[in-house]
């Protein structure tokens, strides 16, 4: 019995109701919910991790891994080395506090051997668009100062306009295709008051965000995209609801057209029947008044 009163899902109405709230509930708990978890991990982990390399001090270069990546970002470490000034590229499309911005990336030979690349921070345009003069990072042997980041993904290739390297994302790969150096994985972005420096970056924001309180909102309009086509499929399947036979004989409410056409027929029923009456009295009278 259960099951024939859950026929009714197989219309193509419920149907395409079903299949859109599974659809979005789905998509509201197992995609984005933890999308949003996740970047909320993310976030406690970078404030972790600046939290933690503020309060102690740089580490040698060789101690940091060999491949930055997400989980490892944000650890400063001191470098020694030179510049490669003729090597320089700039990744254009930046944005910093709000205005655009070109990031200077230079690549750094340390004396323990491997070739890195290192953001000496930020230029705003000039004239709105153009690349600005840039300062030469010093020639001699350096110790800097900078903060481990993990490379961007995209690998578009680079390009030379006015003279200068330009380049979408701050990858080592795409940087040392355009130079011919074997570049390490990861970059490291100069702190404040170093040599070579630009305009310093600015650090993250270390606040907690609004990941975690989104994630709990995609689970509970997944809960209630679920529970919504429950209590309405239990209300149409129901005794006593809108398949009970007692539902479907009950009569339909009738219009206000539909009630006045009733009166007039009942009214013209009445008038019929009031002249056959009529009639038939005549014709009774008749009958009693004509001679035997």
């Amino acid at each position: 019995m259960g099951a024939v009163r859950l026929r009714f899902l197989l219309r193509p109405g419920w149907l395409a109701l079903t299949v859109a709230v599974w659809v979005f509930a789905g998509v509201c708990i197992w995609m984005l919910a933890p999308w949003q978890f996740g970047r909320d991990d993310q976030r406690v982990g970078q404030n972790t991790a600046l939290s933690e390399a503020m309060a102690t001090d740089p580490v040698p270069f060789a101690e940091v891994l060999d491949e930055p990546n997400a989980e490892h970002e944000w650890r400063r470490v001191v470098l020694t080395g030179q510049f490669l000034a003729d090597s320089e590229a700039v990744a254009r499309l930046r944005t910093v506090q709000g205005e655009a911005a070109y990031e200077v990336l230079t690549p750094f030979r340390t004396t323990d051997g491997p070739v890195v690349l290192v953001d000496r921070g930020y230029v705003r345009p000039a004239d709105g668009m153009g690349v600005p003069d840039l300062t030469t990072p010093p020639s001699e042997r350096v110790s800097v100062t900078a903060w481990t980041r993990a490379e961007e993904p995209d690998l578009r290739d680079g390009f030379l306009e006015d003279g200068e390297r330009q380049v979408y994302s701050i990858n080592t790969a795409t940087v040392g295709r355009m130079v011919g150096l074997d570049i390490r994985p990861g970059y490291f972005q100069l702190d404040v008051d170093q040599p070579g420096l630009e305009s310093a970056l600015p650090l993250p924001r270390m606040e907690a965000g609004p990941f975690y309180s989104y994630a709990l909102q995609w689970l509970a309009f997944g809960v209630m995209a679920i529970g919504g086509w429950l209590y309405f499929t239990w209300r149409e399947a129901k005794p006593g609801g809108a398949l009970t036979r007692e539902r479907e004989k009950k009569p339909r409410r009738k219009s206000v057209a539909e009630l006045l056409a009733e009166d007039e027929a009942a009214e013209d029923r009445a008038a019929e029947d009031g002249e056959r009456r009529e009639v038939a009295e005549r014709v009774s009278e008749r009958r009693e008044n004509s001679p035997a």
